[in-house]
């Protein structure tokens, strides 16, 4: 396989649509293939989940419910849940919130965190009077691992563990080069698409400037009277994530498995390509190497991690703001370094309405490190994760986020879950 065709193939498996955060929602998933599995009406659920996943669904809204949190997610995808709907399994669930609750109030659910070192890992059980479902997805949020039921094993992978002690065992087969060759070579008609995640993400855009989501964080900096290029275009990206993470029922696309990655990626592009008045192939080739980059920084990341996505995702956009100014590939590789040098370490600390506030600061940073990279200002090669050679940069802030903040991952989640128990402290 060559390299245009290992891009084409990241692009069609990363950047999906789906409906509410996709942590909660790939549980829902997964318990819905474990019912469907089961046959008939369960009693109960056991579910068994990385610490990632717990983390990412505690405090997010669940699209249509008013409800933040697993259990409503859960019930959802025992009452109306279908799999074959993936990522959009929360996408028309409104009728079905009562039954939900209800469904909730007779039965029993068991969440644990489970015994594995992989960062994106649920395990659903459901047992009926006689009969007993498993399904387990890993690595990626639509990814079925193992499918069971009673004793019969109906599929299993085994994915190879990565070492710990390196990034030896990420293989990733293209460069940032090849992502900017792509993206600035490509014909139109093959990356055209990408303007429908533009059309998708803006709605969302549109539903949070109207509604009272959230902190409101995209409302409130759109309409303070202080109007300027970049104010309008950081107020209708984090416009969107204030819908999404409070769980408006609007869509987006989703890039790396986060819907805040894809928001970032094409929001603030499309919106600063057209204050350009860049044409239409600028901006669909500006939109391709966002989200291109973003998809390439997360394979050394990898798929959750302590660092949050906003920092990758920003990365993304800065690379976009860049080109859509006529920048080449020098100055791509200068506000990559610059980025990774500003916002690199930024904790993810779950996912939650106030995300947008993350957004705004990559957004910031982006603003300030393209400004500067087109000027032909770049940090020096002695300055923090920076390196000469680009790809060995970007393996830095992936060895930063992979690996190095799996301490501040375990105590964030101690902080957190130590709230579930304490009300006046």
């Amino acid at each position: 396989m060559n390299e245009k065709e290992i891009i084409r193939n990241l692009l069609r498996e990363n950047i999906i649509l789906t409906t509410g955060c996709t942590e909660p929602v790939a549980v829902a998933l997964c318990v819905a293939k474990a019912k469907e599995l089961l046959e008939e009406t369960p009693a109960r659920v056991e579910l068994l989940l990385s610490k990632n996943i717990i983390k990412n669904a505690m405090g997010v809204g669940i699209p249509g419910t008013g409800m933040i949190g697993l259990p409503i997610a859960i019930s959802l995808g025992i009452v109306c849940g279908k799999s074959e709907k993936g990522l959009e399994i929360l996408s028309d669930v409104t009728e079905w919130v009562e039954e939900a609750k209800q469904w909730l109030e007779t039965h029993s659910i068991d969440i644990k965190p489970a015994p594995t070192t992989e960062k994106l890992y649920i395990e659903c059980k459901i047992t009926s009077k006689n009969n007993t479902a498993i399904a387990v997805i890993a690595y990626n949020h639509l990814n079925f691992i193992h499918l069971q039921k009673n004793n019969e094993i109906l599929y299993h992978f085994e994915q190879a563990n990565e070492t710990v002690e390196s990034t030896k065992g990420v293989e990733v087969q293209i460069s940032a080069k090849d992502v900017y060759l792509y993206a600035d070579e490509a014909p139109l008609e093959e990356i055209i698409w990408v303007m429908d995640t533009v059309i998708v993400n803006a709605k969302a855009s549109e539903v949070g400037m109207q509604g009272n989501y959230g902190l409101q964080l995209g409302k409130i900096l759109y309409n303070d009277g202080e109007s300027s290029l970049r104010k309008r275009v950081i107020a209708k990206t984090c416009a969107a994530s204030d819908a999404r993470m409070e769980g408006a029922l609007a869509p987006v696309y989703s890039n790396s498995g986060s819907g805040n990655q894809g928001i970032t990626c094409t929001i603030p592009v499309y919106e600063f390509g057209k204050e350009l008045g860049c044409s239409l192939e600028k901006i669909c080739r500006s939109l391709i190497l966002s989200n291109l980059m973003n998809i390439y920084l997360k394979q050394y990341i990898g798929a959750l991690s302590a660092l949050c996505g906003i920092v990758n995702a920003s990365i993304g956009v800065a690379c976009g703001f860049v080109y859509l100014q006529g920048g080449d590939f020098n100055h791509i590789t200068y506000v990559i370094k610059n980025m990774i040098n500003t916002i690199t370490g930024m904790l993810c600390d779950g996912a939650k309405p106030s995300c947008a506030l993350k957004i705004s600061t990559g957004l910031n940073a982006a603003f300030d490190c393209s400004t500067i990279a087109m000027r032909d200002m770049v940090v020096k090669e002695t300055d923090g994760l920076s390196e000469e050679n680009l790809d060995r940069t970007i393996r830095n802030l992936g060895k930063i986020g992979r690996f190095g903040m799996n301490d501040a991952d375990d105590l964030t989640l101690e902080i957190l879950t130590s709230k579930l128990h304490c009300v006046n402290c």
